[in-house]
Parts: structure tokens; C-alpha cells; sequence
């Protein structure tokens, strides 16, 4: 079963609009009772109108227009992991919660400061790269959790390959070039070796 959950907690619509609810988790059910549940949930925080799928945010009784993405996706995924440490037996259920998958539109990201995005890239990074400034949140996060999710961390995997993106090989959707999701076979392959590896 997959179920596409991009922010983890609950998006309603209301009176007063689509509402973000960063601390509210209903749909989490359909979770229940499986063998095994993977979990990520990065790249959607970005969005802004119109591909933004919510109108406002909020965070108990207090509603916001918008607010940092950093703090609105913390506190969404210590919502999660409130919400896995208390409803998940882990002798039951193996939990992963996958890193963060980099997109290459900023060359500066992977040491090309004149390079505007993944278009024309045909070789891996060989020298640094900034990392998400998402992993250290995912880390503290899970590293606090009663029962923590087991990590797979493809962060530095996927920075490195600026060049493995559809690039302009891509659908109508995508005119500009495509440099966040991945060619097949390719850099999610090896993410599936490690999740085998791991559950073995």
C-alpha cells in the first residue's frame, strides 16, 4: 500500500479556508498495522501559491497567513514522531524515515557558483557540496523519539549527482528542466539496495 501523505499531518478544509495543521495527525490509521512504514517529507514545504496546497498554518489555536517553512516542517515531523512513539509497536512494525533527496537549481549548491541549474551536468560532484539544511532537523528530531525510526540517509548520495536528474529529458510539466526527481535506473536504485540491506 502507498499512501501519499507529503506533509505528514493534516491539511482541512475549513471556512476559512485549506488549513496546514502542523500538530494534528487524524489520517494516521491507515498506518497502523503494518509491517513496515517508510516516511518521508521535504521538498512540498517550499512551495508557495499557487502549487502550495494549503491557504494557512496552524499550530494549536493560533492560525498564520505563512510562517519560516524551516520551524513549520520541525514542528510537523516532531508530530509525527509524537504520533509513531505513541500509536507504533515497534516489535511489530519496523519504521524508516528517508533523508532528505537533493534538488540541484543552484549551482552554487554543488561548487558551481556560475551554473544555474542540473541542465548540461553529465559527471557526479567530486569536491563538497552544501548539505540540506533540512538533515540536521530530521536528525534532531528522530534522535529524540522514544523508539526512533531507523535513518536512510541518502542526503549526500543524492547531492552528488547533480547529473542523474531528467534534466530536459522530461515531461511538459517540467519545461524548465527537471533537476529534482531522478532517471531510472539510477540514484534511487541504490536507495532500495540500502533499505534491503537494512532490513535484512
Amino acid at each position: 500500500m502507498m499512501e501519499w501523505h507529503q506533509f505528514l499531518v493534516d491539511i482541512e478544509k475549513e471556512g476559512i479556508g485549506r488549513v496546514l495543521k502542523l500538530d494534528s495527525i487524524k489520517g494516521g490509521d491507515a498506518w497502523k498495522d503494518n509491517d513496515l512504514l517508510i516516511f518521508d517529507s521535504w521538498h512540498w514545504w517550499f512551495y508557495k501559491p499557487p502549487q502550495q496546497p494549503w491557504d494557512l498554518i496552524q499550530v494549536g489555536n493560533r492560525t498564520y497567513k505563512d510562517m519560516d517553512r524551516m520551524d513549520a516542517f520541525k514542528i510537523a515531523l516532531g508530530t509525527w514522531a509524537q504520533w509513531i512513539d505513541s500509536n507504533i509497536d515497534p516489535s511489530k512494525t519496523k519504521v524508516f524515515f528517508q533523508g532528505i533527496s537533493a534538488s540541484h537549481y543552484h549551482g552554487k549548491d554543488w561548487g558551481q557558483p556560475k551554473g544555474k541549474n542540473c541542465i548540461g551536468e553529465s559527471r557526479p560532484v567530486t569536491g563538497p557540496t552544501q548539505p540540506s539544511p533540512g538533515i540536521g532537523i530530521v536528525k534532531e528530531v528522530l534522535g529524540a523519539m522514544k523508539n526512533p525510526a531507523y535513518f536512510l540517509d541518502i542526503s549526500l548520495l543524492t547531492e552528488l549527482r547533480p547529473d542523474a536528474h531528467p534534466s530536459l529529458y522530461t515531461t511538459p510539466q517540467h519545461g524548465g528542466g527537471d533537476c529534482t526527481h531522478w532517471c531510472l535506473a539510477g540514484v534511487p536504485d541504490i536507495w532500495n539496495q540500502l533499505l534491503y540491506v537494512a532490513l535484512l
